[in-house]
């Protein structure tokens, strides 16, 4: 069967295909919109639709959209009970307007599809099976928790053979998405899109108000929370964007990062007594969160911890199509990688190069090139396969450097646009990982978990070591050969099996995808070489 997943209700509009049960296709409409979370420069309500997203995925399984068997929408618009934040619609309206649009927009994107061939599939529901049917673990606990769905903010279920049985959710307006949300605009963030930067800042204080929170903010008992609304500047003012941070901000923070944690944690308590499982999966917003993610793994009972890479909302794109698939009893192979988005071959890469007049060359390794420049102290774009699915950068879409420089911390920081007290991650060879790294699960491939940096490896890691001695790591093996290759040339040249990975843009745009992103990425930021596929650009 082939089944097309969209999500286009909030933001991050995605799509993704399945082809007889495996994952074909995936990507978010901001790569080809060039639109950070897909938000046009309007009201709330005029997210973009995934158009250009679902229309290449069709391209790139060579089918139409009259070749479908089933759509699926990550949202049902007859579960809506409130307004969106920010409006003031009714429920009905958005159940009359929703209902209306979603197989309209598509029949109009994808020519030749039969609108009867949509299915709605409720939005935490998708987010679910974006976890437990890619994850690898054929029956397992599966947690949801993010700002809203349709008339609620969490799921706690489990599959088994494919089926999830659901054993608790959490009705509006109880959110601990929501709650978060209203922390990260209090601070003087975007809403709904900067939560990291929270997290990022929780870090450098001391949990000061949890005491205050733990009345407010806490889980009932039976698999669900409560979340009381309260007035932040009790704790700490309001800052304007681009204002100095105070120390009440950073503890403000810090006080409902380790509330949030203090929450799931009862929860994930709670799942396990329900199912007896040994693995949780994880997807929503929350599940971003690499701090909670960590005290999951580590304090809570299940043996196996794993987080959907894009458990943001685009992810919810891939769920409806996995969970229609198993819906129509097809088996579901798990995911092998992130890796799904747009990729180019060799001889389309030179072909732009041609075309930008720049000057390039082939070297005969571009794995051995990178890991001298990156050991000369130059900043890398790495641009090689296929584009990721979801917001981090795993080795497709990258900006590299060396971890040894402490000075490569505020260098990528302004190379970016971004805040200087937001950090940067290793990239690592997964066998020497436990060497360097504890705490927090390894392998960790998608960077999902942070782990504390060995104290005498702190000094040789100062760029990537955070202020509270953690990182945020990715392991890397065999199944990405010639990223695997570089650590090793890079090992070899400066005894250290790990580089700098942040994300291959600057701040405001989304994660470079194209040849064209990345040929415009490099001439707007400070970066000395882009690695184009097998070949090098560099700067004059």
């Amino acid at each position: 069967m082939r089944i097309l997943g969209i999500n286009a209700v909030f933001h991050d509009p995605a799509a993704a295909l399945i082809v007889d049960g495996e994952i074909i296709a995936a990507a978010e409409e901001e790569r080809f919109s060039r639109r950070k979370h897909g938000k046009r420069p309007v009201p709330f309500s005029a997210w973009e639709l995934p158009e250009q997203a679902a229309a290449w995925c069709l391209a790139e399984a060579g089918i139409g959209a009259h070749d479908l068997d089933a759509v699926g929408y990550s949202y049902d618009p007859g579960l809506v009970e409130h307004g969106l934040p920010g409006t003031d619609s009714s429920g009905e309206e958005l159940r009359t307007d929703y209902a209306r649009r979603a197989p309209k927009f598509l029949k109009t994107a994808l020519p030749g599809l039969d609108p009867g061939i949509v299915r709605f599939v409720r939005h935490h529901v998708a987010h679910a099976a974006s976890a437990a049917l890619a994850s690898p673990f054929p029956d397992s606990a599966v947690l949801v928790a993010d700002g809203r769905g349709e008339a609620t903010s969490y799921l706690a279920g489990e599959y088994r053979d494919g089926k999830l049985e659901e054993l608790a959710s959490q009705r509006l307006p109880h959110s601990l998405g929501l709650l978060y949300e209203d922390l990260t605009e209090h601070l003087g963030f975007a809403r709904s899109s900067d939560e990291y930067k929270v997290m990022a800042l929780a870090s450098r204080a001391y949990p000061t108000f949890l005491r205050n929170f733990r009345d407010l903010v806490y889980a009932t008992g039976d698999g669900g929370f409560h979340t009381e609304p309260f007035d932040w500047r009790t704790f700490a003012p309001p800052r304007a964007p681009g204002e100095q941070f105070r120390p009440e901000h950073a503890e403000l923070a810090a006080s409902v990062q380790r509330c949030l944690e203090e929450v799931l944690l009862d929860l994930t308590r709670w799942l396990h007594e329900r199912t007896g499982q040994t693995a949780l999966t994880l997807a929503g917003g929350i599940a971003l969160n690499c701090v909670a993610n960590t005290r999951l793994h580590d304090e809570g009972p299940f043996r196996d911890v794993w987080v959907q890479p894009a458990s943001g909302d685009a992810g919810t794109a891939l769920g409806a199509a996995l969970q229609l698939s198993a819906d129509f009893g097809e088996p579901v192979a798990p995911m092998t990688g992130a890796d799904l988005g747009r990729g180019w071959p060799d001889d389309a890469l030179e072909e732009v190069l041609r075309q930008a007049k720049v000057r390039y060359d082939r070297p005969p390794d571009i794995a051995v090139e990178v890991a001298e420049a990156l050991a000369a102290d130059q900043i890398v774009a790495w641009f090689q396969g296929r584009a990721e699915f979801g917001p981090r950068a795993l080795g497709h879409r990258s900006l590299l450097a060396h971890p040894g420089r402490p000075a490569n911390l505020e260098r990528l920081n302004d190379v970016k646009g971004r805040e200087q007290f937001r950090p940067v991650a290793p990239m690592v060879l997964a066998d020497r990982a436990a060497e360097i790294f504890s705490r927090g699960p390894l392998p960790s491939p998608y960077m999902l978990f942070v782990h504390d940096v060995a104290e005498h490896w702190r000094d040789r890691l100062p760029a990537v070591t955070h202020v509270d001695g953690t990182a945020r790591v990715q392991t890397v093996d065999g199944s990405q050969p010639l990223l695997d290759r570089m650590l090793r040339e890079f090992d070899a040249r400066t005894g250290i099996p790990a580089v700098i990975n942040t994300s291959l843009n600057t701040a405001g745009r989304p994660m470079v995808d194209s040849p064209r992103d990345a040929l415009e990425c490099f001439g707007s930021a400070p970066v000395d070489l882009l690695a184009l596929g097998p070949f090098a650009v560099r700067r004059a």
